[in-house]
This record gives structure tokens, C-alpha cells and sequence, in this order.
């Protein structure tokens, strides 16, 4: 069994507070996009996950899609199985390929073994992976708050626009993004703000990440700029970096390559 699991992007991230339990609320809004890893499995003797693509930091026993087979082992008599992850999305860019991948295993999972879970308890598990696994799950736009975890549907399409992607060559820890930030609650729900126009998301729609981790890696900084002078009609950090993203209202692939070498670039259609 064969599934692509693909990346989002963050339209917008506030950080709002800083919760007595030591983690941050957020708001932001999540958007699927096109880019993919592809992700494999058959039945084994033997339980075994291999990789191919992008090198995998950790050790297997801590990936998320190995991860996410015992939460469900753990439920149902699952047996071996052999896994193969081919890994296109970067990591440590704020693209949530890892968090893709352990929701489309859940999802793979529950299809082949007839567990016949209802995609919210499918997201109650991916919950327990982490804190955006579960937007995966349904893989449609959301507004998600609290730590990321509760989520409300959002009605945005962006089908008519196209994306151009691009990470420097070095990713940020979720640990160094939340070190310098300052919780600071918007004016405006991101809910809200979402519904302006595009031509308005540029002043109003904000990453608060950015604040801190531009000055640091004005590498990010740069390539942000950049897209607006390539003609974006809004760019923005993803998540926390060190990805970014532009949206065009024409095919941008033809930028791909403007950018210096070691740099990921993905241009495509959403």
C-alpha cells in the first residue's frame, strides 16, 4: 500500500501565551500543499522501516511513522509490517513532513486492516504524535489554536494561485524558534483576517517567529524579500522556518533556480 503524503503551510502564526504547563497557544491557519514524500508498506515476517531520499535525522525507533504503528499496535493486533519512506519535504522547515507522514500511516493503517476508525478518533491518535499531526488527517484548511491541536475548518481556496517554495540550508529547532519569542495577542483573529483579500494579506497577516528568528538567520530574511521581488503577492514564513513561501497569481517555476545553490526550491500549482 502506497500513499503521498504531502506539507502545509502556516498563513500567519501568533503566538498568544505562555501557558503555566511551559508550552506557548498559538493561532494560526494550515494549508495543504502539493509537495510530497511518498510512503510504502507490506506485510512482513518481521517489522522493519528503511528510508531513501532526504537523510532522516534520529534513529528509526523515533520517526513518527514508526511511532505512530505502535500507537495503534498497541489497540489492535496489527502484524509486521515492512515500511519504506521516501522523504521529498524538508525537514526542520516548518513544512510538517514529519507530522504528515505518521498521519497518513494512521490512515494507511486503518484502510488496509479494516480497523474502521472514524477519521476524529483517527485524530485523536495523530494528536498524541503531535500537536498538528491531526491536521493531516482530513488534510483540508484549518484554524488551529490552543497548542496547535484544536482546529476549526476554514473556507479558503487558493486554487487559483500558485506557490513557490524555498529553504536555506539549514533548519530551525521548534526549541530555538520559541526561545526569544514574546506572546502577544493580535487585534484581529488570523480567523478573520484570512477573509481579507490577498492584496491585504501582506500588512495584516503576520508569522511572529519571523520578529526574532530574521535577525539571527537573515538568510530567511533575504529570501523573503526576495519573492516579493519576484513578484509575490504575499510571502511569509512557514511555520517556524526555515522555509518560506511565496503566492503568485502566475507560474512561478521559472524562479526556482534564482535563488543560491544548496537552497530547496518547489514551485507549483495549489
Amino acid at each position: 500500500m502506497i500513499s503521498f503524503p504531502n506539507a502545509k503551510i502556516n498563513i500567519g502564526l501568533h503566538i498568544t501565551e505562555k501557558r503555566s504547563d511551559g508550552f506557548h497557544d498559538l493561532e494560526t491557519v494550515m494549508y495543504p500543499v502539493p509537495l510530497t514524500d511518498a510512503l510504502e508498506f507490506v506485510e512482513s515476517g518481521s517489522l522493519k522501516f528503511e528510508s531513501s531520499g532526504l537523510n532522516i535525522d534520529g534513529t528509526p525507533e523515533n520517526n513518527l511513522v514508526l511511532k505512530a504503528y505502535h500507537l495503534l499496535k498497541e489497540k489492535f493486533d496489527l502484524p509486521p509490517i515492512h515500511i519504506h519512506l521516501h522523504k521529498n519535504i524538508p525537514m526542520g522547515a516548518g513544512l510538517g513532513g514529519g507530522s504528515s507522514n505518521a498521519a497518513f500511516m494512521l490512515k494507511m493503517l486503518n484502510g488496509h486492516f479494516k480497523l474502521k476508525l472514524p477519521n476524529t478518533e483517527l485524530e485523536n491518535f495523530a494528536a498524541q504524535l503531535g500537536s498538528d499531526c491531526a491536521f493531516f488527517i482530513n488534510n483540508q484548511p484549518v484554524y488551529a489554536y490552543g497548542r496547535g491541536e484544536l482546529m476549526e475548518p476554514v473556507t479558503l481556496l487558493l486554487s487559483e494561485l500558485y506557490i513557490l517554495l524555498v529553504k536555506p540550508p539549514f533548519g530551525i529547532s521548534t526549541k530555538e524558534a520559541y526561545n526569544n519569542v514574546v506572546p502577544q495577542k493580535s487585534r484581529l483573529s488570523l480567523k478573520a483576517l484570512v477573509d481579507f483579500s490577498l492584496n491585504q494579506w501582506k500588512p495584516n497577516i503576520k508569522n511572529q517567529f519571523e520578529k526574532t528568528l530574521f535577525p539571527a538567520h537573515p538568510e530567511i530574511a533575504e529570501i523573503k524579500e526576495k519573492l516579493y521581488k519576484l513578484g509575490a503577492t504575499y510571502a511569509s514564513m512557514t511555520g517556524s522556518g526555515s522555509a518560506v513561501y511565496g503566492l503568485f497569481r502566475s507560474n512561478p517555476e521559472r524562479f526556482v533556480h534564482h535563488f543560491p545553490s544548496g537552497y530547496f526550491s518547489f514551485a507549483s500549482h495549489l
